[in-house]
Parts: C-alpha cells; sequence; structure tokens
C-alpha cells in the first residue's frame, strides 16, 4: 500500500502544533514553537520552548531524542533559527545531530532569519521542505508575526452579551451574562496572552483579580486604564498576583501613585484618553517585548479601542437571554452616520459552546 507522505507529514505536524501552544503567552518576545523527531514512524523527541532565553523546541527534543536523532526526520512548527541570541543557532545543533530531513511549517518573519535558516541546513544536504500544515503555523506565531511587522501588540477584543446585545442591565449586574463554560474559554484566553486589560470602571464596579484560574495556568501582565489613579491600594487587582500596570495620564495624584506603587503596582503615564491613548499604549507595551494583549472591557474601554481602529481580533460570547434597550450596549457611540462608515468584521468563527454562541472576527 502507497504511503501518503503528505497526510504522514501533516499528522507529525499536528503532534508539533500541539508541544508549540503549550508556550503560547510565555516566550515573549521569542514565538511560540514546537518540534518533534521521528524515527522509523515513531516519536522520539518532542519539545516547546518555554520561554526567552531557554533552549528553543529543537534543542529540546534534540535532548530527548539523543543518538536516536541521527537520520531521523525533524517537524517544527517554525524555520529553525540561524542568528546568535540567548542561545546558539538551531540550525548548527541540527547538522551537528545528522538529521536526515527537516519539515518546516512556515517561514520565520523575522527578518533576522527568515530564509537563512533554511538555506543552511540544504547547504548542508540536509533535505528541507517548508509548508506543512502552514496555516496552523501561522495562527501559533500570529502575535509574534504582527509584533515583528509592527512593533505592537496584536489587541484581542472579548465581549460578553444578550442577544440584544447588552453587557449589563440597566443597574449594572453583568455577573454572570455568560455560561460557566464560556468561562473557562475566557480563562484559557488569559493563559495564553501576555497581557490582559481592563479599564478603572471595571475595577470599581467588580473588583476583579484578572488572573488566570485555569489548573496549570499563568498570570499575564494585568493592565488597567486609570487616568485618574482611582484603582484602590485594597483592590484584589493590586494584591492578586502577578505583575499590574496601572496607566495613568501626567498630573495624576502622586500620592494616590506612591501609595499604588508602594503595594507594588508600576505606574505608567501616557497622554492622551480614548482612540489616541491606543496607539501610544500599544508603542509602550511592544517596546517591552509583549506580543498580545486581551481586552476585557467595559464598554468605554471597548468603544475607545474599535474607534481607534486597533481590534485585531473581535470575540463576542452571545448568551440566549433579552436584557432590553435600558440595559447597557456591548459598544458606545461610534459616530457612524451611515452603513457605509460601519466599522466591518470578517467572520472567522461560529462556535456553541453549551448555551452560549461564541463568534470570533476580525476587521475587514
Amino acid at each position: 500500500m502507497a504511503v501518503d507522505r503528505d497526510a504522514v507529514a501533516g499528522r507529525f505536524m499536528e503532534v508539533a502544533l500541539s508541544e508549540g501552544a503549550r508556550g503560547l503567552g510565555r516566550t515573549s518576545p521569542n514565538p511560540p514553537v514546537g518540534c518533534v523527531i521521528v524515527k522509523r514512524g515513531r516519536v522520539v523527541g518532542r519539545g516547546w520552548h518555554r520561554k526567552a532565553g531557554l533552549p528553543h523546541a529543537e534543542i529540546e527534543a534534540l535532548r530527548m531524542a539523543g543518538k536516536r536523532a541521527r537520520g531521523a526526520d525533524v517537524y517544527v512548527t517554525l524555520e529553525p533559527c540561524r542568528h546568535h541570541g540567548r542561545t546558539p543557532p538551531c540550525t548548527d545543533a541540527l547538522i551537528k545531530a545528522g538529521v536526515a530531513r527537516v519539515f518546516a511549517g512556515t517561514k520565520d518573519p523575522d527578518p533576522r532569519v527568515s530564509g537563512r535558516g533554511i538555506r543552511a541546513l540544504r547547504r548542508a544536504r540536509i533535505v528541507t521542505r517548508v509548508g506543512v500544515r502552514e496555516r496552523e503555523c501561522r495562527n501559533l506565531i500570529a502575535d509574534f508575526a504582527h509584533w515583528v511587522r509592527t512593533g505592537q501588540p496584536r489587541f484581542c477584543l472579548k465581549l460578553a452579551s444578550s442577544l440584544d446585545g447588552r453587557i449589563a442591565t440597566r443597574s449594572g449586574a453583568s455577573q454572570w451574562i455568560s455560561s460557566a463554560s464560556s468561562r473557562a474559554v475566557v480563562q484559557e484566553m488569559r493563559n495564553r496572552a501576555d497581557v490582559v486589560l481592563v479599564g478603572v470602571g471595571t475595577v470599581l464596579t467588580d473588583d476583579p483579580r484578572l488572573t488566570c484560574r485555569r489548573k496549570g495556568g499563568r498570570n499575564p501582565v494585568r493592565v488597567v486604564l486609570d487616568g485618574r489613579l482611582r484603582t484602590p491600594v485594597d483592590a484584589r487587582v493590586v494584591s492578586g498576583g502577578g505583575r499590574l500596570v496601572l496607566v495613568a495620564r501626567p498630573g495624576a495624584s502622586q500620592l494616590r501613585r506612591r501609595r499604588l506603587e508602594d503595594s507594588g503596582a508600576e505606574v505608567v503615564e501616557l497622554r492622551g484618553k480614548g482612540p489616541r491613548l491606543w496607539p501610544r499604549l500599544a508603542k509602550e507595551l511592544g517596546g517591552r517585548g509583549l506580543h498580545s494583549v486581551l481586552v476585557e472591557g467595559g464598554m468605554t474601554v471597548a468603544t475607545s479601542l474599535i474607534a481607534a481602529k486597533m481590534v485585531n481580533l473581535l470575540r463576542i460570547f452571545y448568551n440566549p437571554r433579552l436584557i432590553g434597550s435600558d440595559g447597557i450596549a456591548i459598544v458606545g457611540p461610534l459616530k457612524v452616520r451611515s452603513l457605509a462608515q460601519s466599522i466591518r468584521f470578517r467572520t472567522v468563527e461560529w462556535k456553541c459552546l453549551g448555551e452560549d454562541m461564541i463568534w470570533t472576527g476580525e476587521p475587514r
């Protein structure tokens, strides 16, 4: 029976993708990468990049494979690096190990690497193929690729709404508008994001921790837009664990600043408010090597992000209930006077999760 080599390559790259996904939210400023090494149809080594400064996925997999790597096939989600950073080039390690073939999911968008790793492997007479499960491999590094191109993180706006587009009742009651299953998905989104961001209104109303409550998860950097530093020192977000950055406007109370900083928060002053703030904030976060920001609202923050045209991914959790026009709308005024001026999105995915529906889209 003839062997479907494309199917075999796709199956092993799927394993590498699963390994790489374990690094989401943990590797910045590096990309998440997964790798498996296969000998005679069996996986003999696997690895994923755990953190910047630690060994890359290929090195982890080679260590597991040991001598079995000689003559083996390597499946890696991203082109192996050729440059010297905090760690030596992965291409050198693969060549030294004597691997026979390398299957890479996609080229590295980093100009220091792009194409150089592939050329180095081919010069060493290692058969190298690029483009196995390319769409999935590009999705894995979407945040990193955006950061490389723009110097800014990728913003994902998450909203939870009733069927009639309300995020809360007239009195402001919103917990819990989405189901427990949807809330578990949000915890996984936090686990995979570099940053989770809300406005100070959410802190004052809901007193959230903004931590990841998923078993085995890690806490993202927590950012609160708080122009006048109204976050209480005893708020749960201050004591919740992990890094907290409060974004204030110049001229905010120095006394409040000292108290918050003494409690462990970092205060960053940025000019501008509403839509004008976002480009400055994106530059600040991107300069810290942060690739992904999960924006969790509320309405004022969501509206200003949309108005600034900074949404890269929009995810709305719809619960099958009606609140009515006296409830709080999912988005505030956008000054749209005609349908031609409306901000349009392309549907990426519709998904049912229990009684909820999750819509994911990208701006057109």
